[in-house]
């Protein structure tokens, strides 16, 4: 190879591979510094959008865990409250008992009453202050706990756990059955409406497959007490999801959530079943509204539910029945904290399956993500050794040239 002094191309090769080396040691370090293999876009393109997904994934899985335990919390303070209602009606069958028995005064009883009803204060105020991270605990509002890992179809009905804890009062749990009736002077006409709670049934003279409709019995031959008596038979059965009289009274109606409904002579009336009892005792109103322009129907207790009174204990009668509603009491809210308990394992499920989850794919992320420390300690050694020799190839490199003195001297 020629001796030249215009370019001095060993220089260049070592800058060069000076520079590589050099680049190579500073990701070695970012890498050691940061504890990471992927510290900028051009160091794993695919592996960064991986990684992120997967980081993505992890968070919103982590909140989800974070909201399933704030639902169990709210939970557990329901049926701790719950537990207290237990004690209060479990006292109150004492008293009840007490009072039936004929060896006990008015007077007596009058103090045995003024506990009971001090009993129903407290069930009152236990169902009205409860609450949780400031939201009422006891109501008719299902809380939806909402789990997801963000990814997919982000509002479907999976991604929610639902729970229900409903209204609690001493009416709910121990007064009379609220109810409504509706007295027809005729044969109710095509198109006329009934709206139970928030179900509107509506009379038709042919079913057309639309839901809640209510057939009207037009039997040929029948008079007019008959067909009046068979179309309220299908309107009981339509809102209470049961057999029509004699008649198919419409196609996909389930039983009303907040009545039931009987029929004697040409009146219908409907009795709040233990949902609508809740919605009544949290001071709502179950709606029972007529469609407009009709004049054959009329309700005989105005277009609201009429609540019965709370039990007492005043008289022997009057606490033995009392005791037989205290027993039922207890049964309904035994059944509504197995019912929050049974939440209450979904959701500790749940959480369990997430905190699975969360470890799996953060394993996954740190695979992809994390830095391989011994090779790149290894690594790092090797570029620092190269750079040291590098630098001297280079000096080496600048060196040479000077040769050329020599050939002149």
């Amino acid at each position: 190879m020629a001796l030249s002094i215009l370019n001095n191309i060993a220089s260049l090769a070592a800058q060069n591979e000076l520079g590589i080396t050099n680049n190579n040691l500073q990701r070695s370090l970012f890498q050691l510094s940061s504890g990471s293999r992927i510290n900028t876009g051009a160091d794993d393109a695919a592996g960064l959008a991986i990684a992120d997904g997967l980081q993505a994934n992890v968070t919103a899985l982590t909140q989800s865990a974070r909201n399933a335990n704030d639902g169990v919390g709210a939970l557990q303070v329901a049926d701790g409250a719950l537990a207290q209602v237990t004690t209060l009606l479990n006292r109150a069958v004492t008293l009840a008992t007490e009072s039936a028995t004929g060896t006990v005064s008015d007077n007596q009883r009058t103090a045995l009453n003024a506990e009971y009803q001090a009993i129903q204060a407290e069930i009152n105020r236990i169902g009205s202050n409860t609450n949780y991270n400031g939201t009422q605990v006891f109501t008719n509002t299902p809380t939806q706990i909402y789990i997801s890992d963000g990814t997919g179809i982000t509002t479907q009905a999976s991604n929610f756990i639902s729970a229900t804890t409903g209204q609690l009062s001493a009416a709910g749990l121990l007064g009379g059955a609220a109810s409504a009736q509706l007295a027809f002077n005729a044969l109710p006409a095509a198109a006329d409406t009934v709206t139970i709670g928030g179900t509107t049934y509506k009379f038709v003279a042919a079913l057309t497959g639309a839901a809640n409709e209510v057939k009207i019995d037009a039997t040929a031959g029948a008079t007019n007490a008959q067909k009046l008596a068979n179309t309220l038979a299908n309107f009981a059965a339509a809102v209470n999801g049961g057999s029509g009289g004699g008649t198919v009274y419409g196609v996909g109606t389930v039983a009303n959530a907040d009545a039931t409904a009987s029929v004697t002579g040409n009146t219908v009336t409907f009795t709040a079943t233990s949902v609508g009892e809740q919605v009544i005792a949290g001071g709502g109103t179950i709606a029972s509204t007529l469609g407009a322009g009709q004049t054959a129907e009329n309700f005989l207790n105005g277009a609201t539910f009429t609540g019965g009174s709370t039990s007492d204990l005043s008289t022997a009668p009057d606490a033995q029945a009392a005791l037989a509603v205290i027993n039922l009491a207890i049964q309904d809210v035994a059944g509504l904290r197995g019912t929050i308990g049974a939440a209450i394992n979904r959701l500790q499920s749940a959480s369990t399956v997430i905190s699975n989850q969360v470890q799996n794919l953060t394993g996954a992320e740190d695979g992809v993500r994390a830095a391989d420390i011994p090779s790149t300690v290894a690594d790092l050694a090797k570029y620092s050794i190269l750079e040291q020799t590098g630098i001297s190839a280079l000096a080496q490199a600048n060196q040479q040239q000077q040769l050329v003195l020599k050939l002149l001297q």
